[in-house]
């Protein structure tokens, strides 16, 4: 029978979760635990070009750094030890020869793009002694001619294992299905087949387990972590795998030491930040798109699935494997700014708001409490507007909604609607042009920025704010506990927005308490 084992890759890949900071003590504790736990390969962390050396974080310049993490040499058992290096991020002369002891696998990756050089890399850390991995980034996409060409160079390097990696998460059944038969119809037979996969599509164990039921006349490996602790939307938990191979395939591995070492280690950590299946990682690998994609649009804050879905559709082909933020904010604006003729709309608004003071509710957590509510019934204005919110305790004159996640289409709404183009609209509502209002810094989409600059494009004499309170800590953003709070956004973020309404050509006045008014 093939020879399979099981890569452990919590303590690099999980790393991106914490930014690699396990500390010394917990990563060691980690490796010994899987160790006890019969886990054939434990990877223990990244060499990359870093300053200076920190025993708490898993990425480091030097080989015996890593080293250090190890258990001693007696309580090894027959795992081995792997570190991974990238090559547009390591300089290989940081790098001893293999002295027979510690980690004696090197995992490398490179890109698309520098895959050639990637193969150079290989070359020189099999000839320090190494056994080498070759991973290259993204294999899905590369055409069948290039992966032919790939394993033409793996078979004259003729390193320990290559491995397949799903790196955007994209892969089908069937995808893997013909990269396993092409790897394993061309590469030499005595090089190790491994799989890497990401969890974008939910597929990892089922593919896994294809994978392996496959029954190859090869060596093979597949790859998981703890819990599938991982970049969002994480990878194959090894929990699951290892229970298989121990069901189907005379595997050996302790379940309970794996159960230990995330209770232990793993689930505390998920519970600040989780990791796992979500809808726009499924978009990003529908597309086979590099995840920051999906990372950035969320980060918008104002896109919806729906959305997303749509720009991700538009990314360019020679744009999908790298991520250009400067492209991926291009695609944002135009697709906000779904131009329309609103000439009609500002009319009518000009005519609401031309001369009066408008007093804008923002869905701030002091319009919860009683006293911001008697501001509010206290104030003295000729209209009142609310932004990306209608409130319970009020009707006001207009709803002004920017933010496809906070504007339900199909709701019956007390009151006239004002709406930026980027919304599916009602056909009674004041449609404005997105751009109109938008700008290009930071704060360019927020509602209450957008609704003063369409007031003072209006000629409104003056505005009295509500419910903008700003971010702090320990304080709830938002009057509505559904609605999502920015946990990232403070001081610094309180200072541009308050420099952002000065801007905005009104007099504002805040009637409730501000980190804007403060800053």
């Amino acid at each position: 029978m093939a020879d399979i084992k099981l890569l452990d890759c919590t303590l690099r890949d999980g790393g991106y979760v914490n930014n690699w900071q396990w500390g010394f003590g917990s990563a060691r504790r980690i490796i010994q635990t899987l160790t006890r736990a019969g886990v054939d390969v434990v990877e223990v962390g990244f060499l990359r070009n870093v300053d200076g050396y920190d025993p708490d974080v898993t990425v480091c310049n030097t080989i015996e750094e890593l080293n250090r993490l190890l258990p001693d040499e007696g309580q090894r058992g027959h795992t081995m030890y792997s570190g991974m290096a990238m090559r547009s991020n390591y300089d290989i002369a940081k790098l001893s020869p293999y002295d027979g002891h510690g980690i004696e696998i090197i995992r490398i990756t490179a890109h698309d793009y520098d895959i050639k050089d990637g193969m150079d890399f290989a070359r020189r850390i099999k000839e320090l002694g190494y056994k080498v991995s070759i991973n290259p980034i993204n294999i899905m996409g590369y055409s069948d001619k290039d992966l032919l060409w790939i394993f033409e160079q793996v078979n004259e390097i003729h390193p320990w294992q290559f491995s397949i990696v799903d790196t955007f998460g994209s892969m089908r059944r069937r995808d893997l299905e013909r990269i396993v038969s092409m790897a394993d119809h061309n590469l030499a037979p005595d090089i190790r087949l491994a799989l890497h996969l990401h969890e974008n599509m939910a597929l990892s164990f089922c593919l896994a387990q294809e994978f392996l039921d496959k029954h190859l006349r090869r060596d093979l490996a597949v790859d998981g972590s703890l819990m599938g602790m991982g970049r969002i939307p994480g990878n194959l938990p090894i929990e699951l795998i290892a229970d298989y191979m121990n069901e189907y395939f005379g595997g050996h591995y302790n379940i309970d030491d794996l159960m230990d070492a995330i209770q232990d280690h793993i689930a505390p950590i998920k519970g600040n930040c989780a990791w796992g299946y979500t809808p726009a990682y499924f978009l990003s690998a529908r597309f086979n798109l590099h995840r920051n994609y999906a990372e950035h649009y969320l980060g918008k804050g104002d896109l919806t699935n729906r959305d997303i879905n749509h720009i991700l559709a538009a990314i360019a082909p020679n744009k999908k494997t790298v991520f250009d933020a400067a492209y991926a904010d291009t695609l944002y604006t135009e697709y906000k700014n779904r131009r329309i003729d609103d000439a009609g709309a500002l009319a009518a608004l000009q005519r609401a708001f031309a001369g009066k003071t408008v007093l804008v509710l923002a869905p701030g957590g002091s319009l919860a409490a009683e006293a911001g509510r008697a501001a509010v019934a206290a104030a003295q204005a000729d209209v009142t507007v609310s932004a990306n919110f209608v409130p319970d305790f009020v009707t006001p004159d207009y709803a002004f909604f920017t933010n496809a996640k906070r504007f339900d289409v199909d709701a019956a709404y007390p009151c006239p609607l004002i709406l930026t183009s980027n919304l599916r609209a009602d056909k009674d509502a004041a449609v404005v042009n997105y751009d109109r209002l938008s700008a290009t810094d930071a704060q360019g989409g927020n509602s209450v920025l957008m609704l003063l600059r369409l007031l003072r494009q209006c000629g409104a004499a003056r505005v009295l704010l509500a419910g903008a309170d700003g971010y702090r800590p320990g304080t709830a953003a938002y009057a509505d506990e559904g609605l999502h709070t920015h946990t990232g956004r403070g001081a610094a973020y309180n200072a541009q927005m308050a420099g952002a309404i000065r801007a905005a050509g009104l007099p504002v006045e805040f009637i409730t308490p501000s980190e804007y008014e403060r800053a």
